[in-house]
């Protein structure tokens, strides 16, 4: 099989002249080429059968335990000009790049099958979506970009259409991190990955497509692509209004798009849809409202954490055709991670007896991918071509303390401002340090293809006439007592702040001005059926004038790394908040509860 495409077989062609595999195998994303991919790998070691009674269709694979997450100090960004790439971008010349890749591919497929993946991103027919081929030696990224993305006959046949794709080379090589790469070369439209068996860094279609360069791409046709969750939330009057949230990853990306609502709302008749949990491309439609897809087809969700619980509908796809990774097992094979009930696992991530001394019995960011299909609040509008409009856009991170409950901006701008000074205290979907407070703006650290400057410079692009843009939020739900527990409940009950954005959005909720945004009263909030002692919505609805004055500071700081390239509207905007803070006394202040 090949393609009637003329570059992409001569594309593949060069491809497997480079890489020298003993065969090649053009996938065409049917259920049979994914059965006999899953019958392979089982036959070899690379998956292992769970229990068929209770997880019928699902397999666990191991991967490396060097290979376990993503590496940010080793995925490059590779622009002609290295101020094009960013101070918040490892760079490397193009020409270097593809020197030292070339190398490290060569011969790399000796003795293994070169699949071609073409996918899509995005609803099929979507005018929002845009198209790739992955090339890759690994069965395991096949089937789960089987998973994560159209895949197969169908995207080919809009590539031939379209003429034009995403290219992605991928090889897992000898899995040794002293030869491991992931490059991007914008300019180009191409990936290169070696080295890397693990998701991110080897399912090209997830961040390296649909966030580093999408954001490219992006930039230069006039539309958004974001590390956001997209939720429908549905009102007892049965309207529906969507929202798009930024989070850094491990942050609750998945368990929000999923939420339950709590049992007095859900009886008042509140009801959630999930349409993404991890990435949104939003555009600004006809009407002038930014329309959204979720380019992904499926989860590729962080399984420790997930339980009963804190996720359910997650808990309820996950019973079935799934893919863990990197996950502890049961005496009787079952999945098992920490947090997900009181079982004893038998087996940890890496296949030994299970010793409490020697850490946790799942990888901290072990891993299901499953499809978004299976999931019980998945929104009927998912698929929908022209997406779904966006009423709100929210920011988040992970913040013990300072970052009040809920912020409203005040206007566009100020809403980038707050995007561009999120911070979050760093987790395990990374190497590195967990627990290190870093500055990401809109959750895009890790994923913006090109210089934050320019980005920060293409989302206030969008205030101009004719647009009807979303309000920004920004939410803190990992503030702390000073007995270090969490003040707010969390899980379903951050429906209850989603609502009060949805009616400042319609224009029937109050809020308090403050110098850092608007902000809610504490009977603002439907916190009636919670036991939330006053004293702690009080901490929550907060504002340390002090302790903001050094936050505006540091973002200062921040700022100034971009140097001239920056909006001067966006420091504008910091330095107007820093002044509202500088006349107010420098005594935390409490808004009032009447």
């Amino acid at each position: 099989m090949s393609s009637s495409f003329a570059a992409l077989n001569q594309w593949v062609d060069e491809m497997a002249h480079l890489t020298q595999p003993m065969r090649i195998h053009w996938c065409d994303g049917s259920q049979a080429e994914y059965d006999a991919l899953l019958a392979q790998m089982l036959a070899r070691g690379e998956l292992h059968a769970l229990n068929a009674r209770t997880h019928p269709g699902c397999t666990l694979h191991r991967s490396h335990p060097g290979d376990v997450a993503r590496v940010e100090h080793l995925t490059y960004i590779c622009t002609r000009e290295r101020d094009d790439a960013g101070p918040n971008n490892p760079w490397m010349a193009p020409q270097e790049a593809h020197a030292r890749m070339d190398a490290l591919f060569a011969g790399c497929m000796q003795g293994r099958t070169l699949y071609v993946v073409p996918y899509c991103m995005g609803p099929i027919d979507s005018p929002l979506a845009r198209c790739g081929v992955e090339i890759t030696d690994s069965a395991y990224v096949v089937a789960n970009m089987r998973l994560m993305t159209r895949m197969g006959a169908r995207a080919l046949a809009r590539i031939e259409r379209e003429g034009h794709f995403v290219r992605g080379l991928h090889s897992t090589g000898e899995l040794d991190p002293e030869r491991r790469f992931i490059m991007h070369f914008p300019e180009e439209l191409s990936i290169q990955s070696y080295g890397s068996g693990y998701g991110g860094n080897a399912l090209l279609g997830k961040k390296c497509h649909a966030l580093r360069i999408a954001s490219w791409q992006a930039r230069q046709e006039g539309w958004l692509a974001e590390h956001m969750l997209i939720v429908g939330i549905q009102n007892p009057q049965g309207q529906t209004h969507y929202i798009a949230a930024a989070f850094p990853s491990a942050c609750g990306k998945t368990n929000l798009s999923m939420l339950v609502p709590p049992e007095d709302m859900r009886h008042a008749g509140w009801k959630v849809w999930t349409v993404g949990d991890d990435i949104c491309w939003m555009a600004p439609g006809k009407d002038g409202r930014l329309w959204a897809i979720n380019p992904e087809a499926g989860f590729f969700g962080v399984a420790p954490g997930t339980s009963a619980r804190t996720n359910p509908n997650a808990l309820a796809m996950l019973d079935h055709d799934t893919i863990f990774t990197n996950v502890a097992t049961t005496a009787d094979g079952q999945p098992w991670w920490e947090g997900l009930n009181d079982r004893v696992p038998a087996l940890d991530w890496q296949g030994r007896p299970f010793d409490p001394a020697r850490g946790p019995a799942a990888h901290p960011n072990s891993r299901f991918t499953v499809s978004a299909r299976q999931c019980p609040s998945f929104s009927a509008h998912a698929e929908d071509a022209q997406g779904v409009p966006i009423s709100a856009i929210v920011f988040g991170g992970r913040r013990e303390s300072l970052l009040p409950l809920v912020i409203e901006a005040r206007d566009w701008a100020h809403g980038v401002m707050l995007g561009a000074a999120m911070s979050s205290e760093t987790t395990a979907a990374a190497s590195g340090a967990v627990g290190v407070l870093r500055r990401d703006s809109m959750a895009m650290k890790p994923f913006c293809g090109y210089n934050f400057a320019d980005y920060f410079a293409h989302w206030l692009s969008f205030d101009r006439p004719g647009m009807q843009l979303p309000k920004i939020f920004h939410v803190n739900w990992f503030r702390k007592g000073g007995d270090g527990r969490f003040l707010w409940p969390g899980f379903g009950d951050n429906l209850r702040v989603l609502a009060w954005m949805l009616a400042r959005c319609a224009g029937a909720a109050d809020a308090v001005a403050t110098p850092i945004g608007h902000l809610p009263r504490a009977h603002d909030l439907d916190v009636a059926a919670l036991n939330l002692p006053a004293a702690s919505l009080d901490a929550l609805l907060s504002i340390d004038h002090a302790g903001w004055q050094r936050e505006m500071q540091a973002l200062g700081d921040y700022f100034a790394e971009f140097g001239a390239r920056l909006p001067t509207r966006l420091e504008r905007e910091r330095r107007r908040v820093l002044d509202a803070l500088e006349v107010i006394s420098a005594q935390p202040a409490r808004i009032a509860n009447g």
